[in-house]
This record gives C-alpha cells, structure tokens and sequence, in this order.
C-alpha cells in the first residue's frame, strides 16, 4: 500500500503577448490580482491569482506566439477547466466588470454546467461544474 501525498491546485502556463496588458485583463475583466509582474523595468512576466486560482503570463518574444487549445483542434477548446460552485453568479460578476462572455451559463452535453471566457491572447477558460 503506498501513502497519498496530497498535492495542490495547478496552475496553467499562458505564452502572451504582453505581459502588463494580460495581466491587467485578468485583473480589470474577472477580478484576479496581480501577484508578480517581474522585471520592474520591462515586465515579461506575471502570476495572477483568483481565490485558489493562479495563471502564468510570459512574454517570450515577438516571434513566439500564443497557441490555444482551439487553434489546434476544435474538439479541444478549453485551455483551463476552473471549478466555480455559482457559474451564474460568477458570470453575473465578469459581465459587471465588463467582460464579454462566449458563451452563456448553459448545461452542456457532457453534463458540465457553466460558461466560457476567451482572454486577449485568445486561451478559453471555462468556468463551471459538473451539474448536480
């Protein structure tokens, strides 16, 4: 019998853009804070963190771009799945500040209930569970 060892929430790795305006979006558009935005000067880099929620941002060059899931395949959309208890009210809460939604809270054929978000670099969020 081995031990479990109980491990963490993940935290997705984004390429971007930039790494101000990514971070910024997160912040002003879904209500993450911004917890690293490193070099002082010229930030490449930034964590963003929401509750238990924390994403990666980096620029790494003009010539390295952002591929999300769904430029790759259209049956793979999503580049995070993020567990939300009230995907109503968290939807109510992005639409006050201004973010644009792709899809409405809808029961989706697989039984996930909840809503997407596209962020400025394109990456799909969704944000829901499993419906009760």
């Amino acid at each position: 019998m081995s031990l479990q060892i109980p491990i963490g929430p993940i935290s997705p790795f984004f390429i971007v853009k930039d790494a101000v305006l990514a971070a910024n979006f997160y912040r002003e558009k879904l209500g993450f804070s911004i917890e690293h935005l490193k070099p002082r000067d010229e930030p490449f880099f930034a964590i963003v963190r929401r509750d238990q929620i924390q994403i990666f941002l980096k620029a790494v060059s003009d010539e390295i771009v952002a591929h999300p899931n769904h430029s790759r395949h259209e049956w793979a959309p999503w580049d995070a799945f993020i567990f939300a208890e009230d995907p109503e009210a968290l939807a109510d809460d992005f639409l006050n500040r201004g973010a644009a939604l792709n899809t409405e809270v809808i029961l989706r054929e697989d039984g996930l209930y909840g809503f997407e978000v596209s962020d400025l670099d394109g990456y799909m969020l969704f944000f829901g569970r499993p419906k009760r």
